[in-house]
């Protein structure tokens, strides 16, 4: 039987000592699909049973993921299945013919890909409501969004339909939905994992990442995830170093961030924030505030150089059927269209600026301490998306335009219940510390 809570470690255990078998634990899954999703509305499609299974799975399966139901962002490639990117007028009407090369990866590693997640519609786009595919309910209140545009994966892991999730990470949308839907997301620095056999939104911004319950479930998915990629013309050659469980973080320097930019968050996420860097301090890390002033023009330009990238690859759907993208999209399309040379130019320098701040900045700290989103999860009802895209991206787009590995950790509630996580960053290729001090930080919250 699937505990509520299980999760990947603890699913493998029980594989291996024979308590529980791949096919239970797939069962169990479907079963809470079968409950749970014609209210939050998770799922693109469904695998059928013959596309379930990893390349080592049967009697005893074998790999680092053995068995583990898994679900995928319906912008990324699984062979037989449709690619809808949630704009099923233009994509999705042939099945893929190749797994994208992370899907490729947790099939070898065993794992059992139980179908494709909705999305915001070509992933531009946070709140995971979609005109063609209707929203993605938040498990917390399914009268609030969850957050996108990876806004299925997200509310699949936080329901129990999976034990873990593929999304794609473009201004935060890993990163977002994980922390309004109460559950961890990562995304590692850019080039780390593949993109091969992602549908693009933007060729220099895009991420793949996992969303798990845990951290060390998100430290495995990554795990099986990272690595060169010789066809991928963003991969770096960078090996990555191993994650330490549980490793003492009482020499780590927290920068938290402070000033004007972050303060207009909610009052109940800076409550959580200042709980995050408590519990820090409370494990002997020095916590040492700061400011970072360029943070806001880090935002502009990554939205810029998001609607600008989109508009280009989609350029040709949006002169000959403007229409068939919902009004929201169509409008940051436009938007997208109408960015020039100069500004897109400038946009390209704040990046390079800030890439060369952030290489200095982390000098002496090891992770930086901020919200993941500047409100909890809003209504579904009356919600303009594009109007409020800003509002969540404003404390993840910053890292997308830096490339810098991040993680969002669940650590508190609003008063009425809704999930607010608090978000790691750290210095390009330095996953393993991330992950490290958000273990620690979950570790003492639970």
């Amino acid at each position: 039987m699937l505990q509520p809570d299980q999760t990947i470690l603890q699913s493998l255990e029980l594989i291996r000592s024979g308590q529980t078998s791949a096919d239970e634990l797939t069962s169990a899954c479907l079963a809470v699909i079968e409950a749970k999703n014609p209210t939050l509305n998770v799922f693109a499609c469904m695998s059928s049973p013959e596309q379930r299974t990893g390349y080592h799975q049967g009697p005893q399966p074998q790999g680092e993921l053995s068995g583990i139901p898994i679900v995928i962002k319906d912008l990324i490639d699984i062979a037989g299945l449709p690619t809808t990117a949630g704009s099923p007028n233009f994509f999705g009407q042939q099945p893929a013919l190749k797994d994208a090369l992370v899907v490729d990866k947790l099939k070898y590693a065993g794992a059992t890909l139980l179908g494709k997640t909705n999305t915001h519609e070509i992933a531009l786009g946070i709140t995971g409501t979609n005109p063609h595919t209707g929203p993605v309910r938040n498990p917390h209140n399914p009268e609030r969004i969850s957050g996108g545009s990876s806004s299925g994966s997200a509310a699949a892991v936080a329901s129990g339909m999976a034990l873990g999730a593929l999304g794609t990470d473009t201004g935060g949308s890993v990163r977002i939905p994980a922390a309004l839907c109460g559950v961890v997301g990562f995304k590692p620095t850019f080039g780390r994992v593949s993109t091969r056999g992602v549908l693009p939104l933007s060729w220099n911004l895009d991420h793949v990442g996992p969303i798990a319950k845990t951290v060390a479930d998100a430290a495995l998915l990554y795990s099986v995830l990272a690595g060169y990629d010789p066809q991928d013309p963003n991969a770096v050659l960078v090996p990555p170093a191993p994650f330490q469980r549980q490793k003492d973080i009482s020499d780590f320097r927290v920068a938290l961030v402070v000033g004007d930019y972050i303060s207009e968050a909610d009052p109940e996420i800076l409550a959580v924030l200042s709980r995050a860097a408590g519990i820090f301090a409370s494990l002997g890390a020095e916590i040492v505030e700061v400011e970072i002033p360029r943070l806001e023009e880090a935002a502009r330009a990554n939205g810029t150089m998001v609607i600008a990238d989109a508009a280009a690859f989609h350029r040709e759907r949006l002169d000959e059927h403007p229409d068939w993208f919902g009004a929201d999209v169509r409008e940051r399309l436009e938007k997208g269209r109408a960015v020039t040379s100069t500004e897109y130019i400038l946009a390209r320098r704040v990046q390079s600026e800030m890439k060369r701040y952030f290489g200095l900045f982390f000098d002496p700290f090891d992770v930086l301490l901020l919200p993941t989103t500047a409100s909890v999860a809003a209504p579904i009802d009356g919600l303009d998306s594009a109007a409020y895209a800003s509002r969540l991206t404003r404390f993840t787009a910053p890292f997308n335009l830096t490339g810098l590995p991040a993680l969002t950790v669940p650590c508190g509630a609003s008063p009425d219940g809704l999930p607010i996580g608090v978000q790691l960053v750290g210095p390009a290729w330095s996953e393993q510390i991330v992950l490290q001090a958000g273990q620690a930080l979950e570790t003492a919250t639970q």
